[in-house]
Formats: C-alpha cells, sequence, structure tokens
C-alpha cells in the first residue's frame, strides 16, 4: 500500500458519526474535494493547465504498475493478476510513451523532478529486464537526474536478488516493502500472496545492496490477526531494524472481495472494530518509540530525522503531480485529473498519442487551502503561519468552530502562537476527523 492518490474510494466517515464497527466503506482521506465532483466536462480546465507554464515551483512523477500475483481480498486498486508477459510489455511501452508526450508540454518540459513514485499494484512484480527498459525510455523522456526521492513498491514474493540488484541500480532510494503481517494465517486469509519466509528470505539481500531507506508496510485489523499475533509481528518488525515503519488500519471500501461477503452475509471471522485497530497502531507506535523511531505522521515513524518522505509531504504540499498509467491521478496548476481506468481505454489512447485522460476538476484557492490543510493535518502539527503566507488565510479564524470542536474532543490543541498539534487519540482517528473541514457541499458526498 501507499500513501498516494490512486485508490478507488467509496464515502468516508465523518468524526461525529463513525462507527465502532468496520463497515464497508472508505475512511482514509487522500485528496479534496471529494473525486466524485471530478468531471469529463471538466477536461478542458485540464488541457489548459497542460498548456501553459506551471505555477507551481516543483513537480513530481507517480507511476502505476498495475500487476500483481494475486488480488487481496481488502484491495480495491486498480491491479491486474492475469496479464502475461506481452500484454506487461504493451502497458509499459504505454507508459513510457505516456510520460513523453507529457515531457513536452508546457507545463513539464524542462522542469526538473522533486520525486519520482513506483507505485501499485506490486512495481516488483514486473522482470529486471522489463524495470530496465522502461527506466531508459522515462529517463529520455524526463531528466531524474536531481530527483530527491526513488520510491519502489515491493510484494517480498517477487524479488530476487538480481531484481533487487537492477531496483538499486536504475536509481531507486526508498524501498518500501510490503509486509503486512508475519503470520502466516492472517496472511493467508486475506488473500496476500507472500508468507513470512519470503520475508527473511529477501532481507539479506536488501541489507547488502545498502538502500538509502527501508521502508515496512504493517495493516492493523487484517482478518484473523489477534493482540497475540500483532504484537508478535510488531517485535519481528522491530528486529529487522527498518529505516521507518509505515502503518495502515484496516478498512473495507467497496468492490473488494471481504465487502462483498460482508454485504451478502458476514465473514467467517469477524473484522476487528476500529477501537481495536486504533489500540493496535498506538501499541505499535509506543513500541517503536521506546526503540528510538519518531513520529513522521499519522501512520509513519521514522529511526532518523532526516528520512522525510519526500513524495507525501511533496503531494501534501500542494506540489504539481504528474500521475502515469491506468486510472492514475495528475494535479497540475490547481487542476485535478485521472486517466482512464480501464486497460482498453487507457491503451488505445496514448499509442494514437493522446493523454488518457477520463475527467477532471479545477480548484478554487478555498480549495486547495483545505486541501492542504487536511493533508497536512496527517503529520500532526501544522503551522498556521504557512497558510497566512501561501493562501491570505489565518485558519484559526476561518476554521475556529471546528478546532474548538476537536479541541474539546481532546483530538488536539492549538499551541499559540504558531502551531496546531493533534493527540496521540487525534492521530490515530485522523481520517475520520478530516471531513469535518469540508465545505458543506462536500460533506457526505460520495467520495469516488
Amino acid at each position: 500500500m501507499n500513501e498516494d492518490l490512486h485508490e478507488i474510494h467509496a464515502e468516508p466517515a465523518t468524526s461525529m458519526t463513525a462507527p465502532t464497527q468496520t463497515d464497508v466503506g472508505s475512511v482514509f482521506v487522500s485528496n479534496y474535494p471529494p473525486y466524485s465532483f471530478w468531471k469529463p466536462e471538466f477536461l478542458p480546465d485540464a488541457e489548459r493547465a497542460l498548456h501553459q507554464p506551471p505555477t507551481s515551483n516543483t513537480v513530481g512523477l507517480y507511476l502505476h504498475i498495475p500487476f500483481c500475483r494475486k488480488r487481496c481480498k481488502f484491495c480495491y486498486f486498480r491491479v491486474y493478476t492475469q496479464k502475461n508477459k506481452d500484454e506487461v510489455q504493451t502497458y509499459l511501452d504505454a507508459l513510457s510513451q505516456e510520460v513523453a508526450l507529457y515531457s513536452a508540454l508546457p507545463s513539464v518540459a524542462g522542469r526538473p523532478l522533486k520525486f519520482v513514485y513506483f507505485g501499485g499494484g506490486t512495481p516488483s512484480f514486473i522482470s529486471a529486464k522489463h524495470l530496465k527498459s522502461l527506466c531508459r525510455k522515462l529517463k529520455d523522456a524526463i531528466s531524474w537526474k536531481g530527483a530527491e526521492e526513488i520510491t519502489f513498491e515491493c510484494e517480498p514474493g517477487t524479488l530476487t536478488e538480481a531484481k533487487l540488484e537492477t531496483i538499486r541500480d536504475v536509481g531507486v532510494t526508498r524501498l518500501s516493502l510490503g509486509v503486512e503481517s508475519f503470520n502466516d494465517f492472517v496472511l493467508e486469509e486475506n488473500g496476500r500472496a507472500h508468507r513470512s519466509k519470503e520475508i527473511y528470505r529477501v532481507m539479506p539481500w536488501i541489507r547488502d545492496l545498502q538502500f538509502q531507506q527501508l521502508n515496512i508496510d504493517l495493516i492493523a485489523g487484517m482478518v484473523g490477526e489477534t493482540w497475540d499475533t500483532w504484537s508478535d509481528g510488531v517485535e519481528k518488525t522491530l528486529a529487522l531494524g527498518p529505516d521507518s515503519v509505515t502503518i495502515y488500519q484496516m478498512e473495507l471500501p467497496y468492490n473488494t472481495v471481504f465487502s462483498n461477503q460482508l454485504v451478502r452475509g458476514g465473514l467467517r471471522i469477524p473484522l476487528a472494530d476500529w477501537d481495536t485497530k486504533r489500540a493496535w497502531h498506538d501499541y505499535a507506535f509506543a513500541r517503536f518509540a521506546e526503540k528510538g523511531y519518531v513520529l513522521s505522521s499519522a501512520y509513519t515513524m521514522v529511526k532518523r530525522k532526516e528520512d522525510r518522505f519526500v513524495y507525501r509531504n511533496s503531494v501534501w504540499h500542494g506540489t504539481d503531480m504528474i500521475g502515469a498509467g491506468v486510472a492514475s491521478f495528475s494535479h497540475m496548476s490547481g487542476v485535478h485529473f485521472q486517466n482512464y481506468t480501464d486497460w482498453n481505454e487507457y491503451i488505445p489512447a496514448v499509442r494514437s498519442g493522446r493523454l488518457p485522460l477520463s475527467r477532471a476538476y479545477k480548484t478554487s484557492p478555498r480549495e486547495r487551502l483545505i486541501r492542504e490543510m487536511i493533508l497536512q493535518l496527517k503529520l500532526g502539527t501544522i503551522p498556521p503561519d504557512y497558510f497566512r503566507e501561501k493562501f491570505s488565510t489565518n485558519i484559526l479564524k476561518e476554521f475556529a468552530q471546528e478546532f474548538e470542536d476537536l479541541q474539546k474532543q481532546g483530538y488536539l490543541e492549538i499551541m499559540q502562537p504558531n502551531r496546531i498539534v493533534l493527540s496521540r487519540m487525534g492521530l490515530l482517528r485522523v481520517d475520520q476527523l478530516l471531513p469535518e473541514f469540508y465545505d458543506p457541499a462536500f460533506r457526505n458526498a460520495r467520495y469516488t
């Protein structure tokens, strides 16, 4: 998993109405306004933004690699599990061609990349040969020289020593390993492709190759998880000593295997409720803190403060981003837009020399302010002066009632004169709090 904008979301809960039980519906907030307000008729706004000089100083590149060995039972991403090598090559050719199309536009041409992010799906699904060829074409289109961070998501069972060497050689600085759980029963029950032995098989290779940063992902509340399996997984993560750990709380967006089972009559093994998931998350953060890790966001702890998560921080501070690949999301000069979500629309569009855009939304200054404010709240602290300088708005006055309500509930504290700090309780449920800041037109709206 990742902290990106490439999910397919449903309705978010609000802090005042959030249920205790884990029901069908998305909670994680990745953007604002909700995606359901993006429309095909707004695509001319995207075209204008792309054909004009940029209004932002920085730009990043997200590359969606939509292939997996299996679809996890909680997965809601646009992924494919039955594509052969020729089809993979066809897609990667289209991906590099799409990036080349962007590179010629006034909004992108000549701009250095701040970050590159290989997300999925499972980027490590593709072969070393495919990866080398893809990266060569991408670098010919847009230079990576000077990029502050290049991230690559991996599933342990897809890795070999040779493939890891290729991943390092193409310039990857942060390897993100999707462990999710160390318990084989939990992994199997949730449809994960890998098993625990594959985690331990790849770790010596990763250490020997000395990537600048190794991140391990965990999910609190997978089906079959217990206090014993969770605490055991936390200790095993600590024993591996990753540079950073990212923890997501299990949710069930629509159109997943588990969601469909729950709607049809229930799951064989009950889901952990939100209180339990937050307790597991809290326990893990406490254990990592005991071992010297420090908070980086509501989801992440790091060993070193210099491990900055450039991709995350850039997106949450409004940088421009090209999202290449089927179903990918982009934003340029205040305009959001998404690619076709269907393989049979995406591939032909790119082959014909067209950007494969399907819908868009042009944000207002207020919407951009709210988007940055709620996403940066996930960092655990925000400085009001940042928003005063960038948006000419005093958020403590503009959102006085919302901040006051959350402060009364113990979710945050306003530290005068220039700091808003979430409590641990607020951090553990931050995504359920953020809709409190939505403008009325976007509250309780469908998210996709």
